[in-house]
């Protein structure tokens, strides 16, 4: 065998190690969306996939695929610790966990329904908390492991009508800073991940929201024109090919990220997302606040 040839052979087998590795990925919200798009994308690059939802029913086409199904709900401490001890219990543990399960709940701050709105927080918030305190002494002990946590733009940004579910994702972007440091010593890489507007049927769900919350409250909405406004706006910006993109392009991003010795801390999804943190991290509130007026027409 030739020098060249053992060198194509060994790059070979490399490659084929990095795609098929033993550590386990564990996702959370794989029914649909960003959370489906992930599971099937590291599938075909070779990664160990347990594909999640409430509704086990829902992943039959990332069974097909190769995933590995688990019922999970991550409101429940009991979904959740049968879930972290099914992939243990044939894996040792959590190789990457993926918090990606997630909703909004929008409308304006004084007339939104806060027990709704509490209800998120269990979601985005809390059930990503539990979850990841429960894989974490497994990856301590074997001194490896990494947590994705999907955030999103409106972790660094915030819409009028989105405050609440902002504030899940400002959240989401505090935890991820602090348990990044908190974990390094420990051989643990955080990695956040923060997508712009994805084309999952989340804008469908957000007008939805909305309407199903002027139904309940039953009154008069003193918010009726930046409603209206939101509406347009929303469903303008998710038809934009700029503004918005399908769900692959997150998936595309986790699997680079993974695949990296030395992943970075976070990851942007869109140039439009890029464009909009920037505009509010360097504009400041005057700036920010006049381009919000100006798009919901206050």
């Amino acid at each position: 065998m030739g020098k060249n040839e053992a060198m194509t052979k060994a790059r070979t087998q490399a490659r084929t190690q990095a795609r098929t590795r033993p550590d386990p990925v564990l996702i959370s919200g794989c029914s649909s969306g960003i959370g489906a798009a992930t599971a099937a994308a590291l599938v075909s690059a070779g990664f160990v996939v347990y594909a999640t939802a409430r509704q086990v029913e829902t992943l039959a086409d990332l069974e097909a695929l190769g995933c590995r199904p688990l019922a999970l709900d991550v409101t429940s401490e009991d979904s959740m610790v049968a879930a972290v001890k099914t992939v243990e219990a044939e894996h040792g543990r959590v190789g990457t966990l993926i918090n990606n399960a997630g909703f909004g709940e929008y409308g304006p701050i004084e007339e939104s329904d806060l027990g709704l709105v509490r209800a998120m927080f269990e979601t985005n918030v809390f059930g990503l908390a539990r979850l990841t305190q429960l894989v974490l002494p497994a990856m301590r002990r074997s001194r490896s492991g990494r947590i994705v946590n999907i955030g999103s733009m409106g972790g660094r940004i915030t819409f009028p009508v989105g405050g609440y579910y902002h504030a899940t994702k400002y959240a989401v972007e505090a935890i991820s800073d602090a348990l990044r440091v908190e974990v390094r010593p420990f051989g643990i890489d955080v990695i956040l991940v923060e997508p712009g507007l994805i084309r999952s049927n989340f804008e469908n769900r957000v007008n939805e929201g909305l309407e199903a919350g002027a139904a309940r409250n039953d009154t008069v909405t003193a918010y009726a024109d930046l409603l209206s406004a939101n509406e347009k706006s929303t469903t303008g910006s998710y038809a934009n090919d700029f503004m918005a993109t399908g769900p692959e392009t997150v998936a595309a991003v986790i699997v680079k990220a993974l695949q990296s010795s030395r992943p970075r801390a976070r990851y942007v999804v869109t140039p439009a997302a890029k464009v909009m943190i920037n505009l509010r991290r360097f504009g400041g509130d005057r700036i920010w606040d006049r381009a919000m007026r100006r798009q919901f027409g206050l």
